[in-house]
């Protein structure tokens, strides 16, 4: 009897396209996604159950083009494949759907609050994270979950707290790159951002000029304290007192 595997069929990772050859029209739309990459590589450096593609292709049907997100995040998936890496990510060869969709709404809108709001809940991502930055009056920062189906806006506060992840989400200031201005973080249980190379290199750096100050500052009480001593001792003896008796 012949053993018949649909999923052979199907054509591999190395065969399809790595993207849909759009061109980002904001280069917030790689940066962004490029930091939470790069934060979780800080926060999960033992860990190999995980992968964040920055636009990247996500295939779900052979017959179709893939869904490009600007970044997504897997759990129990492997990490890296080989030196090569993954040149797509393709649900029949990953047998997971990913748990987080992020996109960075440009001037240019591409359909992140209509169509690919649609798409990924049909696909039933369970996360989906948008961020706009050039709203005013509106939230710029949206989470939704899937519920029943479909996307429900999780409470408006900053950041976040996604309990299947075990990290929070938010927006703050700070500086990546080199660049100060409002980016979006992973956050730990206690609601603190996980910092940047170059803000955790600046937070060491204000510890130990601190730490310094201090030691100067202990210094000084110190021997102003034995300024006090001494003058203490020579009133003393002025009174025919000798202060070595009193100890």
């Amino acid at each position: 009897m012949l053993n018949y595997d649909p999923l052979a069929c199907l054509p591999s990772s190395e065969e399809l396209p790595d993207s849909d050859d759009t061109p980002v029209d904001n280069e917030l739309q790689d940066l962004i996604p490029g930091l939470l990459k790069a934060l979780l590589a800080i926060a999960w450096p033992e860990r190999m159950d995980w992968f964040f593609g920055v636009d990247m292709g996500i295939y779900y049907d052979p017959d179709l083009p893939p869904i490009v997100p600007d970044g997504f995040l897997s759990l129990g998936v492997e990490r890296f494949y080989d030196e090569n890496l993954r040149p797509s990510y393709v649900l029949w060869e990953e047998r997971r759907v990913p748990l987080l969709a992020l996109e960075v709404v440009s001037q240019k809108y591409r359909g992140e609050y209509s169509t690919k709001k649609a798409e990924y809940a049909k696909l039933g991502i369970l996360y989906y994270v948008v961020y706009n930055p050039n709203r005013r009056r509106k939230p710029r920062l949206e989470i939704y979950k899937l519920i029943n189906g479909g996307y429900t806006a999780l409470e408006d506060s900053n950041p976040v707290w996604l309990p299947e992840i075990g990290l929070g989400i938010g927006m703050e200031r700070g500086t990546y790159l080199g660049i100060p201005r409002q980016w979006l973080y992973w956050y730990n249980q206690q609601g603190e951002k996980l910092l940047t190379p170059e803000e955790d290199a600046k937070l060491a750096k204000q510890e130990a000029q601190q730490a310094k100050q201090e030691a100067q500052q202990a210094k000084q009480e110190a021997q102003q304290a034995r300024r006090r001593a001494e003058l203490l001792a020579e009133q003393l003896r002025s009174l025919g007192i000798d202060p070595d008796s009193l100890s």
